[in-house]
């Protein structure tokens, strides 16, 4: 039997679609998220304000996407549908990011399979828990595979170099600023210049907030935390003793403002 004009065989066709969405994927600029000692963070060069890659789902579930942003958008909506509609039927520590990691799968594996073009997204969903052990982190690709990553996942861009760099720099319970640090580190090329504040996008699941996990960074707050990432100068010598045989004390700087936290965003 002759084939059709124009035939593919289904893998091929599996094969065309996949290699698509990676070329997508990997024109945009790279997402990290990785654990520190009171939850989760994210980070994403983004010199946008208004389009964000970094979102809310839930009380103490976060979302990250690279890709196309129309694609990735829909996605979160319909996550924050399915977490408003089960927490208000159900209870509120119903909604998971398992569960939404599971709707996620189920919509991105049926559009890949039917769908002409498929998304070209790559997703995590977050969960931050009571404790270190109860956090979660789900990504998820284009065809609906999940991968629940243990400490740190990156993806889009140079996803695999990023990963790499954050694999040698990473360490468990971990302060903020040495998460933000090491997030940096690796989202940078080497020999390269880190993207200025005001192109970063930053937030975490903060395990020690009341209700509501999820903060973004921005302003003076996320240039705060910049400023504790740089490296100290190098200590100066001692010097010398003064005419008594004591130790002269170092000269001080004038007193900076203390931040109490109460300053807003």
């Amino acid at each position: 039997m002759s084939m059709p004009f124009g035939y593919a065989s289904p893998e091929q066709i599996m094969r065309d679609k996949a290699d698509y969405a990676r070329k997508g994927i990997a024109r945009g600029r790279s997402v990290v998220v990785l654990q520190y000692v009171d939850g989760i963070l994210f980070v994403a060069p983004n010199p946008s304000r208004a389009l964000h890659k970094i979102s809310e789902i839930y009380d103490r579930i976060g979302f990250a996407a690279v890709g196309r942003y129309n694609e990735f958008e829909e996605l979160r909506l319909g996550g924050i549908r399915y977490a408003d509609i089960n927490g208000y039927t159900y209870d509120r520590s119903d909604v998971t990011g398992r569960g939404l990691a599971n709707l996620y799968a189920s919509n991105l594996g049926r559009i890949f399979t039917e769908s002409i073009k498929s998304l070209e997204v790559e997703v995590v969903v977050a969960e931050v828990g009571e404790t270190k052990d109860g956090d979660a982190i789900y990504r998820l690709t284009f065809d609906g595979s999940v991968f629940d990553e243990h400490g740190f996942a990156a993806m889009g861009g140079q996803a695999e170099a990023v990963a790499t760099r954050l694999k040698e720099r990473y360490r468990e319970s971990m302060s903020l600023a040495d998460a933000l640090e090491v997030a940096l580190t690796a989202l940078t090329e080497p020999g390269g210049e880190r993207p200025p504040v005001a192109q970063l996008e930053v937030a975490v699941l903060d395990r020690n907030r009341e209700h509501r996990k999820f903060l973004r960074l921005t302003g003076a707050r996320l240039e705060r935390l910049l400023a504790q990432t740089t490296t100290p100068p190098a200590s100066q010598p001692t010097p010398p003793a003064d005419e008594e045989g004591k130790d002269t004390p170092p000269p001080t700087g004038p007193d900076g403002d203390v931040d109490d936290g109460s300053s807003p965003l």
